[in-house]
């Protein structure tokens, strides 16, 4: 956990100091509003597209994943085939493929683009599934891969991270000039990074409902990319298997949204869910129309 906190503020601290330097080098001021938005830009993109360019090596120290260069035996020579035959059904590079230990059954793929992924799965979906259910939860990895999933999540919550800067110091600007009767003293007191920090916070919940709500979309589309790589049916036993421990998860929280199974949650919370419930994955795909001729065409469009 203090590696995982550790290693967070240390990117933070990176990233600003990277954007300090670049504002610096081309004479914008923080302080006016245009150059505010342009720190908001630079800090929000910048520090999600430096989580996605280390994300493969992060969630293999996260999870202590084992990344397969030589399978050493059937079962590791069958998941390695098993993807690169996928990967060319959909038309990417073959991603690094690893298991992971952790009891509940789980899978997630990451990567900084279509050709340089990493498909991992838990020893505890080795153990529990079938040869058929692990190919449609692979064919549901590699889909992932294939329709971008990690590039459009980082885009969005680069415009996400930016907005919530932006606007939490542009009201914390104005509250702090109401409070010290119509002065603008430029947001440098006590009391405009006390209102910044609690903007922060709820900006920061409902940028999270956006982004949570675009990550339980694309757990669908993935779904029908496994069925379309792996068939329907296994799609769906694969989904009803996940039910066995299904809301429990050893897998580490910054890598948790890229999972085949996710939390459970009811009211509010169920907002903050990046995966949706597994009776509604299953019904839709139990209603969804017949999978069109091309694999890669059902994949990414």
């Amino acid at each position: 956990m203090f590696k995982r906190f550790g290693l967070l503020i240390a990117t933070n601290l990176a990233v600003l100091a990277l954007v300090s330097i670049v504002m610096a080098i081309f004479g914008i001021n923080p302080s006016s509003y245009g150059g505010l938005f342009v720190f908001a830009a630079l800090f929000g993109f910048g520090g999600a597209f430096f989580t996605l360019a280390i994300s493969k090596w992060s969630a293999k120290r996260a999870t202590g994943a084992y990344v397969i260069k030589e399978p050493r035996d059937e079962s590791e020579r069958w998941l390695v085939n098993t993807v690169r035959r996928q990967a060319e059904q959909a038309g990417i590079g073959m991603p690094e493929v690893a298991i992971y230990d952790a009891p509940e059954i789980n899978a997630f793929a990451t990567g900084a683009n279509r050709n340089n992924a990493l498909v991992a799965v838990s020893t505890g979906l080795l153990r529990s599934m079938t040869r058929d259910e692990a190919e449609a939860v692979l064919g549901h990895e590699v889909a992932h891969v294939a329709n971008g999933d990690m590039v459009t999540m980082t885009l969005l919550q680069g415009v996400l991270n930016t907005f919530v800067i932006f606007l939490a110091r542009v009201v914390g600007r104005a509250i702090d000039g109401y409070l010290n009767g119509g002065r603008d003293n430029g947001g440098g007191g006590i009391a405009y990074f006390a209102i910044v920090f609690v903007l922060d916070m709820i900006f920061g919940l409902f940028a999270s409902m956006i982004a949570m709500w675009f990550s339980r979309y694309r757990e669908f589309r993935a779904d029908e990319g496994g069925a379309a790589l792996a068939g329907r049916e296994k799609m769906i036993a694969a989904l009803e298997r996940l039910a066995q421990t299904y809301g429990q998860s050893t897998m580490p929280k910054t890598i948790a949204a890229f999972g085949i199974s996710g939390g459970v949650g009811t009211g509010l919370k169920k907002l903050l869910m990046s995966h949706p419930p597994l009776d509604e994955r299953i019904s839709a795909l139990r209603n969804a129309p017949p999978s069109r001729d091309s694999v890669r065409q059902g994949i990414v469009a």
